[in-house]
């Protein structure tokens, strides 16, 4: 982007194509025939996809069922197809229509996809069982590369570059640009294209398969849910409510742009969206335009780590991690939710540095905040009510409860409806103009509570109902589809206006949020396919076992350098990936390598921690320059620096930064181990919650160097101090009293006996290490379950325990052991032995809590210097 497009703002149409050039194709062809193709064939994609997805309802039965080798090579033969369709070979080719060879490469690349659904059973019986034909092998070599080029043109070329390089480590396997921890023998060009496209662990795998069951439904949702105008009202809503606070649109744009991230996985799409309508207010009341687009920038990014999409991780982790979809969205509640609220305090500090005033009247912001947490209250014993209701209806009448549930949906959406149409229709405000007015809550909020309903589908499925994300998101769409269709019919029929123009306009709303959903669907569907390339290769090299000693050379041993290496590699990497891409390449390479190291300090990191640390870093990339594409997008919006803006943003976003880190210390901030189906686990949740909620926002102030006024330096460092022992008291802790005792290790199978069912053993084993014989260690915790003997657990567990006077040695796990696995790492028939150093049994000590009372009263110090100096109101 040159100085002159960064000093200007962009006309609407501009940044529309900017978004397009990024997340659904920048080519708009001027031959119709051609453009209904390109539209038809995306309709054609939701089509396909909601086909699939449908859970058998009635007319089931007469729709052929599709097994998951079968659907994954029809989903990437769409996206292969429009994404040389819809994205220019490069920046100065043809817009406005199609080239040939275009045309080409998306045939022929949509044809080798295909040919995997066409051939599914004869590819199961020769490249599947070892004996690819000639033909599958060169089918799928141009498969392979029109699959990185279609990944060039929707994401750039760094999963391209990536792919390449590491498509070129399985076939070389050595050189002097290699390790020689990670050296092997090379891959024959045969066996490269039979995992990479044949079989189905490469390009068809895990990501691939997750895009297609979960992923685009979600993405439809979303993008359905928009074209209904739930993005206006929700912008809206957050004005509505916060626009009359000191600094009130870059608090707006925060909650505007968190509930634009439920329904968006997309940063970019994001800050033009809200940005549009946000930064020039912003601007209105003080902002420069920097720090304006940063705000936007920073909170859009947010999005991403808002559930329940996430940018299409939180899928990715069900099946990375191994848990479910609702477990995922629990660990990663409270850090979104709490980032957000320091995002609203950052915004408020600068405000009150700059003593920015309010569009109109102000506002309190601490009534505010009752109001809201009235909402709240109100929102969850209405809920409670629901389900009660409904579960008492389902026990009193079970063969028609369905029936009436569907009922009372469909008389409370015509009576939304209704309220919506009893008052005029939402439209978004000219931010420039000069006599700007503010809409209230109570002229907003009526106009869009049906919008509502699909959300409210979409919780009750996934939360009560405990169905399948691919099921909840279904039911969820076809309710968006229903609404989509006949929102407009039934507002005409209230206000006494022609219902077939209305309902023509509905069906014309239904098509362009179908054709929508899938151009947005067309970076992922490839990305997730191109990651796949980098799984694989994972999978088949020593590259995914030996990573973890080549990492541990690089940090010394150490887990927070190692911790930093991870997070400078992803943000590297992040530069020209999307989110999505970007966490499937880094977890596959680096997770469990956190898991491990943090294992041979005595940390048991838990594995969802670990996938959320680079998920976290992964999205800092959208905000870093040079590359930023969201700071880029935010800078066209307001006309500002984009280098200022993203350096401005990455600044904001400290706490997003800091975020993972602490978790990776204090698994308690993503509720690890916090049972949400016990009142005690609910209390500690809410309590967890508060006091995360507090110590993010003295790290807020602290970073910002403004809390009751101008901080000193000994005052930011207080504050952060007192923050960090708020998120993680432990560390002090260990530092004054030893967290464990250590016991003879010759004890170690009686501990295990004597355990409880839930109660824990850990121990400490050390030996040679596998790669270079070097002395390496690793901790172990062992969970007693209730279906292990009463004895001989540690033979039930595989460990194969060898007694010799005071101390233990051990021999090779039993082969297909969970511990064969984790301690494949070591020498077992080196020198020294491979033993059990040490039981560490929990140490009676103090609580950890009690080292908060020296925390506060470092705050109410630091409170009482800065109150002398206040010199405005601190809300």
């Amino acid at each position: 982007m040159t100085n002159e497009q960064s000093t200007r703002s962009f006309s609407d149409d501009e940044l529309q194509d900017l978004v397009a050039s990024t997340d659904t194709g920048g080519r708009a062809p001027d031959n119709r025939a051609v453009a209904f193709f390109i539209s038809g064939v995306a309709f054609a994609w939701s089509l396909f996809q909601l086909w699939i997805a449908q859970p058998q309802l009635w007319f089931g039965a007469w729709l052929p069922v599709m097994n998951s080798s079968q659907t994954r090579p029809v989903h990437l033969g769409f996206a292969v197809l429009l994404a040389f369709l819809a994205y220019p070979a490069f920046k100065n080719s043809p817009r406005n229509r199609v080239p040939m060879l275009d045309w080409t490469f998306a045939i022929v690349g949509a044809g080798c996809a295909f040919y995997v659904f066409l051939f599914s059973r004869e590819i199961s019986a020769t490249a599947r069982s070892g004996l690819p034909t000639p033909t599958q092998i060169a089918i799928g070599s141009v498969g392979i590369v029109l699959l990185l080029e279609a990944s060039r043109r929707a994401l750039g070329p760094a999963l391209t570059i990536v792919g390449s390089i590491f498509l070129l480590y399985a076939y070389m396997g050595q050189g002097w640009l290699i390790p020689d921890i990670i050296e092997h023998s090379g891959l024959s060009f045969t066996a490269i294209v039979n995992a990479q496209w044949l079989d189905t662990t490469g390009v068809f795998g895990i990501p691939l398969g997750v895009s297609t069951a979960f992923v685009f439904l979600f993405v439809l949702f979303g993008a359905i849910l928009d074209k209904a105008g739930a993005g206006n009202y929700f912008i809206q809503l957050a004005f509505a409510g916060l626009g009359a606070l000191r600094g009130g649109p870059a608090k707006a744009a925060v909650v505007g742009s968190a509930m634009t991230g439920l329904i968006s996985g997309s940063s970019i799409a994001n800050v033009v969206t809200t940005g549009t309508f946000t930064i020039p207010l912003m601007k209105k009341v003080g902002f420069s335009s920097e720090k304006a687009g940063a705000v936007e920038v920073a909170s859009s990014v947010n999005g991403q780590i808002m559930p329940p999409v996430m940018g299409a991780a939180a899928f990715l982790m069900v099946e990375f991690v191994g848990i479910s979809y609702v477990e995922v969205i629990k660990h990663a509640f409270i850090p979104a939710v709490i980032s957000y609220i320091a995002l609203v305090y950052i915004v408020h500090l600068e405000a009150l540095k700059k003593d920015m005033p309010a569009l109109g009247p102000a506002a309190n912001l601490g009534k505010m905040f009752l109001k809201i947490f009235i909402g709240f209250v109100v929102t969850a014993v209405a809920f409670t009510a629901l389900v009660y209701g409904i579960n008492g209806l389902r026990a009193a009448a079970p063969a028609i409860s369905e029936w009436i549930i569907l009922a009372v949906i469909i008389v409370a959406y015509v009576l939304m409806v209704r309220t919506a149409a009893a008052n005029p229709d939402l439209a978004l405000d000219d931010p420039g103009a000069k006599n700007f007015t503010l809409p209230t809550v109570k002229e907003v909020f009526p106009t869009g509570l049906h919008y509502l309903l699909p959300i409210l589908v979409l919780v009750w499925f996934l939360m009560i109902e405990m169905q399948s994300p691919a099921k909840s998101a279904f039911y969820a769409v076809a309710v968006m589809l229903a609404i989509i269709v006949t929102q407009r019919p039934l507002k005409a029929m209230f206000r006494g206006e022609d219902m077939g123009a209305a309902f023509n306009a509905g069906i014309m709303d239904l098509v362009d949020g179908m054709i929508a959903g899938a151009r947005n669907m067309i970076g992922i569907g490839v990305a997730t396919a191109a990651a796949g390339i980098i799984v694989a290769t994972v999978t088949k090299t020593p590259i995914g076992t030996e990573l973890a000693g080549l990492v541990e050379l690089l940090s010394g041993g150490h887990l927070m350098i190692m911790l930093l290496l991870v997070g400078l590699f992803s943000l590297i990497l992040g530069m020209g990936l999307p989110t999505t891409a970007n966490y499937i390449v880094v977890s596959s390479l680096m997770a469990g390598v956190v898991v491990q190291l943090g294992a041979q300090e005595g940390l048991i990191v838990p594995l969802i921690a670990a996938h959320l640390f680079v998920f976290y870093f992964g999205i800092m990339a959208d905000v870093t320059p040079p590359v930023g594409l969201a700071s880029f997008a935010a800078a066209a919006v307001s006309g500002g620096d984009p280098i200022k803006t993203g350096f401005t943003a990455f600044f904001y976003s400290m706490r997003t930064v800091a975020l993972p880190f602490l978790f990776i210390y204090n698994p308690t901030l993503i509720l690890y181990g916090v049972d949400l189906g016990t009142t005690a686990g609910i209390l500690q949740a809410v309590m967890v919650f508060f006091v995360a909620t507090i110590a993010m926002l003295l790290f807020a102030a602290a970073t910002q160097g403004y809390f009751l006024a101008d901080s000193r330096k000994w005052e930011s460092a207080a504050l952060l101090l007192v923050a960090f022992t708020l998120f993680v008291p432990g560390f002090w802790l260990d530092r004054i009293q030893p967290k464990f005792e250590e016991m003879s290790p010759t004890l170690l199978a009686q501990a295990f006996d004597e355990a409880a069912p839930g109660d824990t053993v850990r121990f400490v084993v050390a030996g040679p290490s596998f790669a270079d014989g070097s002395p390496t260690s690793l901790t172990i915790v062992h969970t007693v379950t209730a279906d292990e003997p009463e004895t001989g657990r540690t033979d039930a567990a595989g460990l194969m325990l060898l007694p010799e006077g005071d101390r233990m040695y051990m021999d090779e796990p039993m082969f297909g052991t969970d511990y064969q696995q984790q301690m494949q790492g070591f020498d077992f028939y080196g020198e020294p032995r491979v033993e059990v150093v040490s039981l560490l049994h929990p140490a009676d000590r103090i609580s950890k809590y009690w080292l908060w009372i020296p925390a506060v009263l470092l705050l109410a110090v630091v409170v009482m210097f800065q109150r002398r100096r206040q010199t405005k109101p601190a809300f």
